[in-house]
């Protein structure tokens, strides 16, 4: 369907969606996990982010991940994205309501997840009080936003869910480059002959290609495995065609996507039957040059889709032959529009020095082959950061890599890697954050990245609830604090400066 259609039929939606959220109310304490959520468009008082936990591991790391994880998970992309037309970096996060801030439970559904929108602009260095998108009705980090721009500037939020218990949402922003107020999308996908509300989706990452429109990769639960990795596309973000199971191997899959020049790409791992699924292993990759059409091998072999077996054409690394779990961080294509994967290794699940080392891998492809190689350590499975490949062929790591204050536990302090060999060699190139009094993690590299908003996170403490701070850096390694209380509408983030 054409474009220009597809937008008329938004605005059609649009009116009766709006009125049908504005008219939800907040749920009660009890079961309120299975409440739709409440549309808020309203303004907050500064940039608060959730704390979050999960599986209690009874030991003196608490759990098996948790903190502030206001930029979770790995699996979610992207958080933010530049527009060099308004010279802005948009941006959203998972956040808290001031009076819960710090209160996080470890049972899903009592914390108070808040789906927040902002930007940074780049021309005064400042940043609007953020704007509260709606209430999630949950406390589970899992189900945190992610963020798109469209060739007309609108901005788009996918507001995802953690398996079926609760809905998902599409909102996009009333005016071009605007985050002042945000709109529902009556989104439907084709299945079969019948359009179907699009009301469930899990791990979204969405991308907007300027010929093309929406791609976005996703999870489904259950659909057949326990966790089967999809994608659909879109011209407009209403109507999305087909949804492709890409793999469905055992008991199902993480993924983490890209686009390049000429191509749509996802690297994956699977859940060995029967080890349950803290167990994930070897390291798979495939593409698309037709906008999901078609798949393809990184050599040009083409696969027929889903993948059902586990040896098969698409495996970059057997890492189940070496008894290693594999969690996946990043993919970005460099100057030859060719993938490099950033990934760690570990022993085993549960946190603590008897699962070391967690290496952190990068595959790339040289045109006739994967080159894997190790970059550093860090102490935590779930230690998050990204990939930059830069024009000059400099690549970069921006990691909590740093033991921090809550040794092996997620996160720790911040570092920027950089590699001048392709990822030979690595050095440590400064060191971002220090004597912090929480862990940071979750690292996130926006869209078109721009040098003065290079990198962005939260921080939280690892073992108890805590409050959560939000950080961005320039690609120099300055850390600037988005401010947790504004006295005015509009304000310059401070420097990061040590803290009691």
């Amino acid at each position: 369907m054409h474009a220009s259609i597809g937008r008329a039929l938004l605005r059609c939606g649009l009116l009766f969606a709006t009125l049908f959220s504005m008219s939800r109310l907040p749920a009660t304490a009890q079961g309120q996990d299975r409440v739709p959520a409440v549309l808020l468009n309203r303004k907050d008082s500064g940039y608060r982010g959730i704390w979050y936990s999960n599986q209690p591991s009874h030991d003196q790391y608490v759990y098996k991940y948790s903190g502030g994880l206001g930029t979770y998970c790995a699996k979610h992309r992207p958080f933010a994205v530049y527009r060099p037309e308004v010279e802005k970096t948009f941006f959203c996060y998972g956040g808290t309501t001031a009076d819960g801030d710090g209160k996080g439970d470890d049972s899903v559904g009592k914390g108070h997840l808040l789906h927040m929108v902002s930007y940074y602009d780049h021309r005064s260095g400042m940043v609007p009080r953020p704007t509260i998108l709606l209430d999630k009705q949950t406390g589970d980090a899992h189900d945190n936003p992610v963020i798109s721009v469209d060739g007309e500037g609108y901005v788009w939020i996918f507001s995802t869910s953690h398996g079926r218990a609760r809905p998902s949402y599409i909102h996009r922003s009333r005016q071009p480059y605007s985050v002042a107020a945000f709109e529902p999308v009556p989104a439907v996908w084709l299945d079969g002959n019948h359009r179907v509300p699009i009301t469930n989706f899990s791990y979204m990452q969405v991308w907007h290609c300027q010929e093309q429109g929406f791609i976005g990769f996703f999870t489904r639960y259950d659909d057949p495995a326990q966790r089967t990795i999809l994608c659909m596309t879109s011209r407009d973000g209403v109507q999305w065609e087909n949804r492709q199971r890409l793999a469905a191997i055992e008991q199902g899959h993480y993924q983490t996507s890209a686009v390049g020049c000429a191509r749509a790409g996802t690297a994956f791992n699977y859940h060995p039957r029967g080890r349950g699924l803290n167990w994930r292993t070897n390291l798979y990759y495939l593409e698309t040059l037709d906008f999901g059409r078609s798949w393809r091998t990184v050599a040009g072999a083409p696969l027929q889709v889903p993948l059902e077996n586990v040896q098969n054409e698409a495996l970059v690394h057997d890492y189940a032959a070496a008894g290693l779990n594999v969690y996946l961080k990043d993919i970005c294509y460099d100057a030859q529009d060719r993938p490099v994967i950033l990934y760690v290794t570990s022993r085993g699940y549960q946190a603590g020095p008897q699962n070391a080392p967690r290496t952190w891998m990068t595959a790339r492809w040289t045109g006739n082959q994967w080159q894997i190689r190790s970059a550093f350590c860090s102490d935590n499975n779930y230690d998050m950061g990204s990939l930059w490949l830069e024009a000059d062929g400099t690549w970069r790591i921006v990691a909590p890599s740093e033991t921090g204050p809550q040794p092996f536990n997620p996160g720790g302090e911040v570092a920027l890697w950089v590699s001048r060999d392709q990822g030979e060699t690595w050095l440590r190139e400064r060191q971002l954050t220090s004597a912090s009094p929480r862990n940071h993690t979750y690292v996130r590299r926006p869209v078109g990245v721009h040098p003065d908003f290079y990198a962005f996170w939260a921080d939280g403490h690892g073992r108890r609830p805590s409050l959560s701070r939000l950080y961005f850096a320039n690609r120099q390694g300055e850390v600037h604090e988005l401010p947790r209380l504004m006295q005015a509408e509009f304000e310059a983030p401070p420097l990061l400066r040590a803290r009691e």
